[in-house]
């Protein structure tokens, strides 16, 4: 006779009954902040796209020009301002969408820390600082090591980067 053999509970879990709900839980939840990270990233890029203001910029794409410019020194501003417009406005919806995640988590995170770096001795740690870039930068680090996750196309086409 043929007896199913209950599932053990991880004594080690404050709530061990919950183990069922966190195992299934966690790649919904994964999901979800790679969805939310894909449409703040979208909420930067697009104006930059558009031309719209964002926020306190009224033209966000020339803010990123000047700093590229300016701080970074790099040549051609105008180009890599147009490339991080196009990482946050169409990356962050193929990160939203699980498509290249590993990818362009990985180029976003070299974003966010150049703009840490960019923002870091003018821009003090409280009061509106880089907490927010750092933070972005190390979710980016740990998309492009986890992937995309269960729920995502990588994964319904049976493909990851």
């Amino acid at each position: 006779m043929n007896r199913s053999v209950p599932t053990p509970i991880d004594p080690t879990l404050v709530f061990p009954r919950l183990a069922g709900l966190y195992r299934h839980g966690e790649p919904l939840a994964y999901a979800l902040l790679r969805v939310c990270f894909g449409v703040i990233m979208v909420t930067h890029g697009w104006p930059k796209l558009l031309g719209t203001a964002h926020g306190s910029m009224a033209d966000p794409m020339a803010g990123s020009i000047r700093l590229i410019e300016t701080v970074l020194h790099l040549p051609f501003p105008a180009f890599f301002a147009m490339l991080v417009a196009l990482l946050e406005g169409v990356g962050g919806v193929l990160v939203a969408l699980g498509l290249g995640t590993r990818l362009l988590a990985a180029a976003m995170a070299i974003q966010m820390a150049a703009i840490a770096y960019i923002l870091g001795p003018t821009w003090p740690w409280i009061d509106r600082g880089i907490e927010y870039p750092v933070l972005m930068m190390f979710l980016c680090l740990y998309f492009s090591l986890r992937g995309a996750g269960p729920y995502s196309l990588d994964r319904r086409l049976k493909r990851e980067l």
